[in-house]
This record gives C-alpha cells, structure tokens and sequence, in this order.
C-alpha cells in the first residue's frame, strides 16, 4: 500500500520541525534529506490520487447501462445445483 499525499507531506514537516530544531549538523543533515525525500514521495503520491481519480472517473463514464427491466423470472439466475448452471423456466 502506497503513503497519501496528507501522510506524505505530515511526515516532511516533522522531519523539517526536527531540522529546525536538532543541534548536531549530522541530525540536522538527515532531518534534511528524509524531508526531501517525503516531499518527493508526497509528489508521487499527488500523481497517483490523480491517476486514480481520473480512472474513477473514466470507468463511470463507460460503465455498461444495466437494463433490467424488474422482471426476476427471466430464466438468466444461476441455479443452486453447480451441476445445472443456468435455470430452466
């Protein structure tokens, strides 16, 4: 499972508070470079909630129509027995 974005950009800012707040140059150097890398993440991250959105979107626009007229005894329901497949009327 992919980070969101939202978790993506929470982690870079507390790794930049940590930046901000280290003593050590070495702490602050790794603080650093982990926020640039959770900025990078929340970029792909944007990418792919995109992505996903618009496939959302396109597989709504060419859903099939279901055309059922409301009658239940059209003889297509699968039978209980695996043995007979579609039911008889």
């Amino acid at each position: 499972m992919y980070p969101s974005a939202t978790l993506c950009r929470a982690q870079q800012a507390i790794h930049l508070d940590r930046a901000a707040a280290a003593v050590l140059e070495n702490v602050r150097a790794v603080a650093v470079n982990a926020a640039k890398a959770w900025g990078a993440e929340a970029l792909a991250a944007d990418e792919r909630e995109a992505r996903r959105e618009r496939m959302r979107l396109y597989r709504l626009a060419h859903a099939p129509v279901n055309r059922d007229d409301g009658d239940d005894d059209d003889g297509d329901d699968f039978s209980e027995n695996p043995d007979r497949g579609l039911t008889s009327a």
